[in-house]
């Protein structure tokens, strides 16, 4: 059976234990080879490693397809087998030992959030649609969220902010697997926490449903007579706000965006390695839009785009040209790497300060075509350099930005979010 094969299966009904899911994908992901090798804690999981603890919640998950999860079918269930697979992958990047109340534990910290950057560049290297690639990153991303959300003081917001990032269903038949296939003294309480959990998610409109689209309804005829970017202007600040809190309905959004929405200037802000398609889609979109290279700035400032010298220099007369442009209402690209959510935000939060439609395009391609692409370009990154970029990446999510978009390296569109016309 060849791994597209393979994978197709899962849609049906191929419910293959932890070492043929290795078999198949070890290749790509080489992390799930060091799953034998990286211990958890006695006391939250008593029942071994990480490759102990997958297998079981593999075998959960089985049960739960067969009976009151089996209604998920199709792309879905290949998704949420694959969640379950990589659920904890970013663990033996992340695992370590931490005093906690005076006990030597062992943690895994961030862990969630480093195993969904882990696979951002090998998931598209799998015979998979872009919907499945999504909601596995979002299933290995969030899984922690359900339990996190009961424990501390969560609001409507929070929900909605996560019902774009996954599938809020596909997320709690995850988490109860995750919590039945381990050993510990709290599974009962930890259990409830999860049916409270999938209660609220019923009640905030997030639970098989779309919230947003429904937003997005209630808006329309409000919005009909508008540019499609001022459209974005208002319903992306109506998203933001509805999940912060800032306001309490989407019409409100119409009255807090009046003075501006047709008359800002637009941020976008592009996100991705070296040699992940930046400078093409840049020139396919045509734009009459100022770019601000970083490159450029320090070939400007250092005599080579290269050189790494004078960053603060760099970084300052670029965020001044940035803001001069932004205080014209002059349209702005940030053509930079942009891997680090620090980075990102400052530059994102310039945008919002001078209410700017800050817009973020997220680079996803195979790891090895971006290699490939680094390798072919005329001032091409270092393997070294370009390996630190991968080993630095954090995935961004999208409520970082008002539009947010993950295009391929031909600079074809795969999702978007923030957006009236999704």
């Amino acid at each position: 059976m060849t791994r597209k094969e393979w994978l197709e299966a899962l849609k049906q009904n191929a419910s293959p234990d932890i070492d043929e899911c290795i078999y198949y994908l070890g290749n790509v992901c080489s992390l799930l080879g060091s799953l034998k090798d990286t211990p958890q804690d006695p006391e939250w999981h008593g029942e071994g490693d990480v490759y102990i603890h997958t297998k079981m919640v593999l075998e959960e998950l089985y049960v739960l397809l067969d009976s009151d999860a089996a209604h998920i079918t199709g792309e879905k269930r290949q998704a949420l087998i694959l969640g379950a697979l990589f659920h904890d992958i970013g663990k033996p990047l992340s695992v370590r030992e931490r005093e906690i109340r005076e006990v030597r534990r062992i943690v895994s910290p961030q862990h969630e959030a480093i195993g969904r950057s882990y696979l951002t560049f090998l998931l598209p290297e799998i015979e998979l649609s872009y919907s499945v690639i999504y909601q596995v990153m979002g299933l290995v991303g969030e899984h922690h969220r359900p339990k996190l959300l009961m424990v501390r003081n969560h609001s409507a917001g929070d929900f909605w902010q996560l019902s774009r990032c996954v599938d809020i269903e596909l997320v709690y038949w995850l988490e109860v697997a995750d919590m039945r296939g381990r050993i510990c003294s709290d599974i009962k309480s930890q259990l409830m926490h999860l049916e409270e959990f999938k209660l609220f998610s019923t009640e905030y409109g997030v639970w098989q449903k779309d919230i947003h689209r429904s937003w997005q309804q209630q808006l329309e005829s409000s919005l009909i007579s508008l540019s499609a970017d001022s459209r974005d202007y208002v319903y992306s600040h109506a998203v933001s706000g509805m999940e912060r809190g800032f306001i309490s309905t989407v019409d409100e959004a119409i009255a807090i965006t009046y003075q501006r929405r047709n008359s800002f200037a637009e941020l976008v802000v592009l996100c991705g390695p070296s040699g992940s398609g930046k400078s093409t889609w840049v020139r396919q979109q045509g734009l009459n839009y100022q770019v601000i290279s970083l490159d450029e700035i320090r070939r400007e400032i250092n005599g080579n785009a290269a050189s790494q010298a004078n960053t603060g220099k760099v970084l300052h007369l670029a965020k001044d040209r940035l803001k001069a442009c932004l205080r014209k209402g002059i349209n702005v690209i940030w053509d930079a790497t942009n891997l680090r959510y620090d980075f990102r935000k400052v530059v994102c939060d310039i945008g919002k300060d001078y209410h700017a439609l800050v817009t973020l395009v997220v680079f996803q391609a195979p790891y090895s075509k971006i290699c490939q692409s680094n390798r072919s370009r005329v001032l091409a990154v270092p393997d070294k350099v370009l390996a630190k970029q991968f080993a630095s990446y954090q995935w961004p999510t999208p409520d970082e930005v008002h539009r947010y978009c993950i295009v391929n390296a031909q600079g074809q569109v795969l999702l978007k979010h923030g957006y009236f016309s999704e």
